[in-house]
């Protein structure tokens, strides 16, 4: 979960987010290779002493700065073009969610399960309990199976919100009348914090999202216990 003090990405908790990770790294180390050359060159033209006015072409140079660019955005756009594809690849999930957001709160759906069905509502602060968080803790946390594959289906019932967990990639738009899907995989257990992404309204900070992952056995027995 990200702190005050956390000024990188979240700790992942699924093989998507840690090849986002991957690629945002990639991504900045050429970002800082491009950044350091171009301030060399700009330093080296501007301070110095010597001066050409009668430089009309450079075909050499003009070539260079036209390739180099171009081969800089094909070590970019690949690896880049890679992640859209496995984000949008659905494979065979066991469990099917689907996600309703509401002004100001989240309802969840498991219609493979005997259609368990629930709201979820950010937990104020005057009921907080030690152990829990401000502002991203609620009532009825989503709870599902570590190492399988889920998918998720996000609508609304009334204006645009956007149902994100950073720390597993996932940021899906939830449009009134159309239905999203994505899918991710847990790879650990723990909780997992997000919160609605769009501007929806007033209460737009206090419709927070809470998964928490657990073993399948654990959650048959919760299901069990559930139903």
């Amino acid at each position: 979960m990200a702190t005050w003090s956390n000024l990188n990405l979240q700790n992942s908790a699924s093989p998507l987010m840690e090849q986002i990770i991957f690629f945002h790294d990639h991504t900045l180390m050429i970002l800082i290779m491009i950044t350091i050359l171009v301030g060399y060159l700009m330093m080296k033209l501007l301070f110095n002493k010597f001066i050409n006015r009668f430089l009309l072409e450079g075909q050499m140079i003009e070539l260079i700065w036209t390739i180099l660019p171009a081969i800089t955005l094909i070590f970019i756009a690949l690896p880049s073009l890679r992640l859209l594809y496995l984000l949008d690849e659905l494979n065979n999930p066991i469990i099917t969610l689907k996600s309703i957001g509401h002004q100001w709160y989240w309802t969840y759906e498991y219609s493979d399960l005997n259609n368990i069905q629930f709201d979820s509502y950010m937990i104020p602060s005057n009921d907080l309990e030690l152990n829990n968080f401000r502002l991203l803790d609620v009532d009825n946390r989503v709870i599902l199976p570590m190492n399988n594959q889920i998918r998720i289906m996000v609508t609304a019932t009334d204006v645009i919100h956007s149902w994100t967990i950073p720390s597993l990639g996932v940021k899906i738009d939830a449009n009134p009348g159309r239905l999203n899907q994505t899918n991710f995989f847990l790879n650990r257990p723990g909780l997992f914090f997000g919160q609605c992404s769009e501007i929806c309204g007033a209460n737009h900070s206090f419709m927070p999202i809470v998964i928490e992952s657990i073993s399948m056995k654990k959650f048959i027995n919760w299901f069990k216990n559930y139903s």
